[in-house]
């Protein structure tokens, strides 16, 4: 679904339908975390990491931190592995390990006759 930033993301919601006015984003599950407010998608890193990841094993979260003396909103990505657990490094090459496999398995498709 198109987010109020107008960049596609698997993770946000909104419905409109019979007086309805509902907008949420599922990343936003840290309970340590400030409030989702919509214009949060400005700044999320989310969409970017969806466009350049395709792996179904791939979870994220997100961090909101509101700042107390610089204004706006800080939004940072926790990305893990469902197989593997957290990925370290940047999370829009994702998981070393699932990585590793694939790359296996394109070597092993492409080398045989």
């Amino acid at each position: 679904m198109v987010n109020p930033s107008g960049a596609e993301c698997a993770f946000y919601y909104e419905d409109f339908q019979r007086g309805s006015d509902r907008q949420e984003c599922r990343a936003a599950k840290n309970p340590r975390s400030a409030v989702w407010q919509p214009s949060d998608c400005k700044n999320c890193p989310v969409p970017a990491i969806l466009a350049a990841n395709g792996s179904p094993y791939l979870e994220l979260s997100i961090f909101i931190n509101p700042r107390k003396l610089i204004i706006g909103r800080r939004v940072t990505a926790e990305a893990w592995c469902s197989l593997h657990g957290p990925i370290d490094g940047d999370p829009h090459v994702g998981c070393p390990e699932c990585n590793a496999v694939a790359d296996d398995l394109l070597r092993a498709l492409f080398d045989e006759p």
